[in-house]
């Protein structure tokens, strides 16, 4: 048990140290050994986004503010600022592997799922999981929607970053009317980003 003793007083130190390693522990024959996996990760630094920051992107009739891309984040998660003007929201779509909140910071708007409607109103937050159920939001009032998108993994952002257009933070562009051959660009763009595309009256 010597053996096992210095290891594990090795192991100690390690710790006491500030080596935060990570280890594992394998019997064979009596003999226990711990063996060093990994080293502590790069600490990564916190970062603040103004209220002027992040790329600006029209898209869809709204004005879009990436303030957190995958880039950033490895592609864990992504975080947009969406300005919706009345009558403007995407259509119908689904995407079976991502997670999708709305928190509604401003104004109101109104969710279409495929379990029934809701009108989300400031303060309000829509939790899209995965699985693919089909949605939509429309801003139907009369007054500016403001969002905070967040997507788990990243990936939407840079479907916005291909179907938008780069303006300046808080300009709206009346949306371009599309044919038939944009809009197969549109769809194998969403398709590329995990997105599946669905007909303006689906929900009716």
């Amino acid at each position: 048990m010597q053996r096992v003793d210095v290891i594990i007083r090795s192991f100690l130190f390690q710790v006491l140290a500030g080596a935060c390693c990570i280890f594992k522990i394998r019997t064979f024959r009596g003999t226990v050994e711990l063996h060093n996996i990994s080293m502590t990760a790069k600490k990564q630094n916190i970062t603040l986004v103004s209220d002027s920051a992040g790329q600006s992107l029209a898209v869809a009739g709204s004005s879009y503010r990436i303030l957190v891309s995958g880039k950033q984040t490895g592609g864990s998660y992504a975080v947009i600022d969406m300005l919706v003007p009345p009558g403007s929201g995407p259509g119908p779509h689904a995407h079976a592997d991502m997670q999708e909140m709305f928190y509604v910071a401003d104004g109101e708007v109104e969710f279409k799922t495929e379990s029934g409607n809701h009108t989300a109103t400031k303060g309000a937050l829509i939790h899209i999981p995965k699985g693919g159920e089909v949605h939509c939001f429309k801003n139907t009032s009369n007054a500016l929607a403001h969002l905070i998108c967040t997507v788990i993994p990243a990936g939407l952002d840079e479907f916005f970053e291909e179907v938008g257009q780069q303006v300046e933070a808080g300009v709206f562009m009346r949306p371009p009317v599309l044919g038939p051959e944009d809009m197969q660009r549109v769809k194998a763009l969403a398709e590329k980003y995990g997105q599946q595309l669905y007909p303006p009256d689906f929900f009716g």
